[in-house]
């Protein structure tokens, strides 16, 4: 028997259901990927994200070929050219693993359809979560709507099944290749219609099992304060391998999990925390899958102040969060490292988008789209509900009024400005003191810091306190309508 693996958001042969099986059921294996081109051409995504992309075919292209199987590619729109390749190679079964963005679910349910019809069989799997939404319910089978309530029944549903990880098929080596042509090169990041850049980040499986190695042996042991410091590597950077699926969830959890049954160094607090950060992830997933409205709007319509109205000073002000150029250090430095390196840390995340909200007063939108056209992770569940967190239209029940100042959280959480300096020099020579705020440097301090407020760094666009001031009146405005 014949089968093809279609591989989309889980570039990788460890711990690969669809491949597993396939494997374990077809004396020939046919790897695939189709790139997407009606998504290539909107341009959802942006460079970063897309490059990255590239590098892990192109190290799972590696490892295939390195087992007999090289992967084959396509590019066109996606249900044809699945349909197309599997008529062409004769196959007997597809096997893939689900997706739940809404765009993806009607795309797989279609070609299920069209495969039928053509006589091929269809397998799909788990794989890009540890429990899919219909997994983690309510007592009465319910969506659960509430981060608190979905983290204590996810706990239980791993208790009481605990998902194995499956190694890589022994028999992947042994199986027949296809007699297909020679398979292609990938192409290149501009081919694609992209602008090539260099990544902060390495792609590829290998590369995400080093990865996950380092952060066990560094960043764990004080992940619960490390996490929040922007300057440090405090993080385990590992969402970009969730986004394309060179990591299984379920193997990093394997792996953190069974380090504190160990026992040794490693403390329970900074270990549950970072799973907490994936239970966060889940949740967010289980919500687009439960209630795909979010993908186009809110999640619930509440009483928030109005976003400002269409216009110049509008848009001149959300280009200055674009660009970094606010007048705010951390909202600066935080959007410059967005801009170069495809990636921006979760805590200045947050700052950056009650900012944008709440002292600009824009439309979260805009932003939930900017962040997907430049972050390496780009994933749709993960940065709509963030984003729908912050504008309090989420599944959140809190209202509107959790507004950052970023004043305060540079100081909290970039004391002596490291970060800042990293992603705004002209900030380079400006004293501790005045890091933070540095439109408060007086004549004197600005010629010694060679920084001119209004000339070499931007006096901030709006007052803080004014902006906060007139986002809880026009609330309280609204609330009583």
């Amino acid at each position: 028997m014949r089968g093809m693996v279609w591989f989309r958001r889980d570039l990788r042969l460890h711990d690969q259901p669809a491949l597993t099986a396939a494997c374990a059921e077809c004396d020939e294996i046919i790897p695939l990927f189709v790139f997407d081109e009606p998504l290539l051409q909107s341009h959802e995504f942006g460079s970063a994200c897309v490059t990255f992309m590239l590098g892990c075919l192109e190290d799972l292209n590696a490892a295939l070929s390195g087992s007999g199987t090289p992967l084959q590619w396509r590019r066109g729109e996606p249900v044809e050219q699945l349909l197309q390749a599997a008529r062409e190679w004769k196959t007997d079964t597809v096997y893939w693993n689900r997706d739940y963005e809404p765009g993806a679910i009607e795309r797989d349910r279609l070609v299920q359809q069209r495969l039928g019809q053509l006589g091929v069989a269809v397998r799909t799997f788990k794989d890009h979560v540890v429990f899919e939404a219909s997994e983690v319910r309510g007592a009465t089978g319910e969506p659960l709507q509430r981060y608190s309530a979905y983290r204590a029944r996810w706990w239980t549903k791993w208790h009481a099944t605990t998902p194995a990880v499956q190694p890589i098929p022994t028999t992947l080596a042994k199986k027949k290749a296809a007699p297909l042509p020679l398979s292609r090169p990938l192409p290149t990041a501009g081919e694609l219609g992209y602008e090539p850049i260099v990544l902060a980040f390495e792609p590829g499986e290998q590369n995400a099992l080093k990865r996950l190695r380092w952060f066990m042996k560094g960043p764990l042991h004080s992940y619960a304060q490390g996490r929040n410091l922007p300057a440090i590597d405090g993080s385990s950077t590992l969402s970009p391998h969730f986004r394309f699926g060179t990591l299984s969830p379920r193997m990093a959890l394997h792996a953190v999990l069974n380090a504190l049954t160990k026992g040794g160094p490693v403390s329970r607090v900074d270990v549950l925390t970072w799973v907490d950060e994936l239970i966060w992830r889940e949740f967010f997933q289980q919500v687009l899958a439960s209630f795909p409205h979010v993908a186009e709007g809110p999640f619930r319509k509440v009483a928030v102040p109005p976003a400002r109205p269409a216009g110049s000073e509008r848009d001149q002000l959300f280009r200055t969060w674009c660009e970094g150029k606010t007048g705010y250090p951390i909202v600066d430095a935080g959007m410059r490292q967005l801009n170069h390196t495809g990636w921006m840390h979760n805590r200045v995340r947050m700052v950056v988008a009650s900012f944008l909200i709440k002292d600009l007063r824009i439309d979260w939108q805009s932003g939930e789209q900017y962040f997907m056209q430049h972050l390496i992770d780009a994933d749709v569940a993960a940065n709509n509900g963030n984003w729908q967190w912050c504008a309090a239209t989420g599944t959140d029940a809190m209202r509107g009024y959790r507004i950052f100042n970023p004043a305060l959280q540079s100081k909290k959480f970039d004391s002596d400005g490291s970060y800042i300096r990293r992603y705004v020099p002209e900030l380079t020579r400006v004293s501790m003191k005045r890091i933070h705020e540095p439109h408060l440097m007086t004549a004197d301090e600005q010629a010694r810091a060679q920084c001119r407020i209004g000339t070499d760094y931007p006096s901030p666009v709006v007052d803080h306190q004014l902006a906060r001031q007139e986002y809880l009146n026009l609330g309280k405005q609204e609330a009583t309508r």
